[in-house]
């Protein structure tokens, strides 16, 4: 059991000191990933980012994935049965939502390209690993030279499934019974926006690359 984020960071850390003062980038997830992320990046002594991506829903059923956008990337499903004005525009539409997020947690920080470099995408645990899948794949067209998905917890379906796409899975703890991330945390309370930008903040004064 995980005492909190940072607690589940420090643990998950061990596993990842073979990536230290790696020449690469750490992306969490918001908002639950960034304060786990946050001691691993200190000790690894790389820089810590986000990673933004949000899916694009079918027309008639929004919940229903057809792709995915991020800032610098996107994926389309083959069979999308959308019309290229639909998606065009749910393009735009998401890019600006995300676009505001960014500015909110990282500022007028430039986000770092991430071709040719180790990424180290951080959560606070997975259930199913669907959400991460079109992260992953996102990233993965951007050509890092690896591609590291680390969690504290996850459950063995995720697990499988994520290693299955990425370079190198690294977890904590994957418990024989799961039913959902926040069960192996004492405390999991919902992180703020404010909290979020806080650790982002310390992060980048303390990077030496910043300097």
């Amino acid at each position: 059991m995980f005492q909190d984020r940072m607690d589940a960071g420090l643990a998950l850390s061990r596993h990842l000191l073979h990536y230290k003062r790696v020449d690469g980038v750490m992306l969490a997830v918001p908002r639950g990933g960034i304060p786990v992320a946050f001691p691993i990046a200190r000790i690894l002594e790389i820089p810590l980012e986000i990673i933004l991506s949000k899916k694009i829903g079918h027309p008639l059923h929004k919940e229903y994935a057809i792709g995915a956008v991020s800032l610098t990337g996107r994926i389309i499903a083959p069979n999308a049965m959308a019309s290229d004005e639909y998606i065009q525009q749910e393009i735009i539409n998401i890019r600006k939502q995300l676009r505001e997020m960014y500015i909110k947690y990282m500022g007028d920080k430039k986000p770092t390209p991430v071709k040719d470099k180790v990424v180290i995408v951080v959560d606070d645990g997975v259930a199913t690993g669907n959400t991460l899948l079109s992260t992953i794949e996102i990233i993965r067209n951007e050509r890092p030279r690896k591609l590291v998905v680390a969690v504290p917890v996850a459950s063995r379906q995720a697990a499988k499934k994520l290693s299955e796409v990425c370079d190198e899975f690294v977890c904590a703890w994957i418990p024989s019974e799961f039913h959902s991330v926040g069960e192996f945390y004492l405390d999991f309370t919902q992180v703020t926006d404010e909290e979020v930008v806080s650790i982002l903040e310390m992060r980048v004064k303390e990077d030496p690359g910043n300097e």
